[in-house]
């Protein structure tokens, strides 16, 4: 068992960040079936990336956000934007299911996708900015928090979800189980249980809800989900969490 949790985290770390950790024979289809990893790869991954952030009492609040947004792509990676770019063009298409899931597969840039890319980047830009305004240590804990949310969200699409058509996104939700997801939702809620309403409750919880937003669109404009999907609705559910985080504080 212990031996299958450290395949599947490696694999997480693999697939969803730019750590040089090797993948070795399982840990893809360790990864696949443990869908619980995908918030320790969140929480580890959002640590790093949040480090900038410590230098928010040093220098400007626009050059701390800049170095939260090098900082998650450098650390995070850039995949997860096709498929921000893909349901854009997809989102602004005329026509049905069958045609907005073609367009999903063309590799042509659309100006749907421009401006989707546009709006998450300036989004993430825009989250380090405001979390630059808080004291260091409280705008780590909410990025970490905002990361780790996104990641459960992705993990509770691959449990839960129906995939529209054979390709990454079914071999997630053909994989997932139950079983392999719980341990980390229980984690997660008994934590925020203990803490609420910090303002990194509060964007964890809006990470999650904003994963839901894309999901939800492919349901009814897809037919299900995609590996797309899975991608946008990582980078969709951080630039949410981390404006609802931000609003949390504020409003504290």
């Amino acid at each position: 068992m212990i031996r299958r949790w450290l395949r599947a985290i490696r694999g997480g770390f693999a697939f969803l960040t730019r750590f040089p950790v090797g993948s070795r024979e399982g840990d893809w289809t360790a990864f696949r079936s443990t869908p619980a990893a995908f918030p320790v790869v969140g929480l580890v991954g959002g640590a790093i990336a949040a480090l900038p952030l410590l230098a928010a009492d040093v220098l400007a609040p626009a050059t701390v956000g800049f170095g939260y947004l090098l900082a998650i792509y450098l650390v995070m990676g850039i995949n997860h934007l096709d498929g921000v770019a893909d349901l854009g063009d997809a989102f602004v298409v005329h026509g049905d299911a069958e045609r907005r899931r073609e367009v999903l597969k063309d590799t042509t840039t659309g100006v749907g996708a421009l401006l989707a890319l546009s709006v998450v980047v300036a989004g993430v830009a825009l989250g380090g900015v405001g979390l630059a305004r808080m004291a260091p240590l409280e705008a780590v804990a909410v990025a970490v928090a905002v990361e780790v949310g996104a990641k459960l969200g992705m993990a509770t699409m691959a449990a839960f979800g129906a995939a529209s058509h054979d390709g990454m996104g079914r071999q997630f939700t053909d994989s997932s189980t139950v079983g392999g997801y719980l341990p980390a939702a229980v984690v997660v809620v008994v934590g925020a249980t203990l803490v609420w309403p910090h303002p990194a409750v509060i964007g964890l919880c809006g990470a999650i809800a904003g994963v839901g937003l894309p999901w939800y669109w492919a349901n009814r404009n897809l037919d299900g989900i995609s590996g797309d999907v899975f991608g946008a609705a990582n980078e969709i559910g951080r630039v949410v969490g981390l404006h609802v985080g931000v609003i949390a504080w504020t409003l504290s």
